[in-house]
């Protein structure tokens, strides 16, 4: 295997670590039952988590220059792998504040950290078919929900007989030793390494004001949005849709049924992220053919399409089926971000714009989730409606938005 396709490969996978992230609807239900927390409260853990990963990551791509894409990645591993074992405490404790500094904002800090310096550093070592390369590292961060809700999450907690925390301390000692060692593997070519780093800052400023940064700035973080509303709570979405059709008098507090409706949602979560994963793979190298931004036209208006029917489905398996292109499409805006980034400012900015962009993460990380558990909490029955109106306006808000982008990319 070339040095090239090493360092792409260890990247991916160590993005499939990172992504174990978007298996957090798994833990919201479990979550607020065992803790008496409403939906809102445990999903700030999740969204303060995003947050910090886009904020950091804007740090991290104008830093990687300085500090090199290893070490910024084997730092960002070990902090994603902290704020595991502190979850584990906060809910042994039922800390809401600990929750959110280990899982929000310690745990968010490091997924900033670990994910930009793949991404980074594999486009630099691909000077051709940008977008399939950067996609296979990112499909990576989108299968992360598979290998948690189908394989680490259901064996943790069968070794720790249902308990939660032990879950997590468990789920924090194996990251811990496997991002750091896969991180190690990441380095520059040789071209990269020396890059005149004043300049390069001075330089960001003008572009990040510029109309053709805000404008793929807001188009993808209103794709994130979209995304978002199904990966923070597309499990409860699913049970509270088969408990509607289920006969009246059943017992939802029955341990057999809320197993029952648990596994249901974890299938959805590991097939979703299937999607997920693929999605950033082929419209990656879809946009390597047709473009950069008439790729994310189609992503934001099939995902407008969608929401739209999305208003009147009740059947489980339509509804199952659509978050699934949702998510399809949802990943498909990180597989396209990098190489047109790159299209667009040239490899020297690549890392610190790209970093910038990722703030939207940031904002979409908390609008999404927050969309649904005030809607859940407030209007439990139209939850899903009114969450499915809101996400389809915002995105035709977002193709609006699309089109005012003529900047050659």
């Amino acid at each position: 295997m070339s040095k090239k396709w090493l360092i792409a490969v260890t990247g991916t996978v160590t993005h499939l670590l990172l992504g174990t992230v978007y298996a957090w609807s798994f833990f919201q239900t479990p979550i607020t039952e065992f803790t008496g927390w409403n939906n809102a409260q445990a999903a700030w853990a999740f969204s303060l988590s995003i947050f910090m990963l886009g904020v950091t990551a804007a740090w991290a791509g104008n830093k990687m220059q300085v500090y090199g894409p290893r070490k910024l990645a084997m730092i960002g591993g070990a902090l994603y792998a902290l704020g595991y074992l502190i979850s584990g405490f906060a809910l042994a404790n039922q800390s809401l504040i600990l929750l959110y500094l280990g899982f929000g904002i310690i745990g968010g800090i490091g997924l900033g950290l670990a994910y930009v310096t793949p991404v980074a550093t594999v486009s630099a070592w691909f000077t051709q078919k940008q977008g399939l390369a950067t996609g296979m590292v990112v499909m990576g961060f989108g299968f992360g929900a598979l290998v948690m809700s189908k394989f680490l999450a259901p064996i943790f907690l069968k070794i720790s007989d249902g308990n939660l925390s032990a879950a997590f301390y468990y789920m924090g000692a194996i990251m811990i030793v496997l991002i750091p060692m896969l991180a190690s593997f990441l380095q520059l070519p040789k071209n990269d390494r020396l890059q005149d780093v004043k300049q390069e800052k001075t330089s960001i400023v003008k572009y990040i004001k510029a109309k053709p940064f805000i404008t793929v700035w807001l188009i993808f973080m209103i794709n994130i949005v979209a995304g978002m509303i199904f990966i923070s709570f597309q499990s409860p979405l699913l049970q509270d849709m088969l408990k509607v059709r289920m006969p009246n008098g059943t017992d939802f507090s029955n341990p057999e049924m809320i197993a029952s409706l648990a596994a249901s949602g974890a299938t959805l979560i590991a097939v979703s992220s299937i999607f997920n994963g693929l999605g950033r793979f082929v419209w990656g190298s879809v946009s390597d053919k047709i473009g950069r931004m008439p790729t994310f036209r189609i992503l934001l208006a099939l995902q407008a399409l969608i929401f739209v029917l999305l208003i009147f489905v009740s059947q489980p398996v339509v509804f199952s089926v659509l978050v699934c292109v949702v998510l399809l499409c949802y990943g498909g805006g990180f597989g396209v971000l990098p190489s047109l980034t790159k299209d667009m400012y040239g490899s020297k900015l690549m890392s610190s714009l790209y970093g910038a962009l990722l703030t939207a993460w940031s904002v979409g990380g908390i609008i999404g989730p927050q969309i649904v558990a005030f809607m859940k909490d407030n209007y439990a029955d139209k939850a899903g409606l009114y969450a499915f109106v809101v996400g389809g306006a915002l995105l035709l808000v977002g193709l609006g938005i699309s089109l005012l982008h003529h900047k050659k990319a």
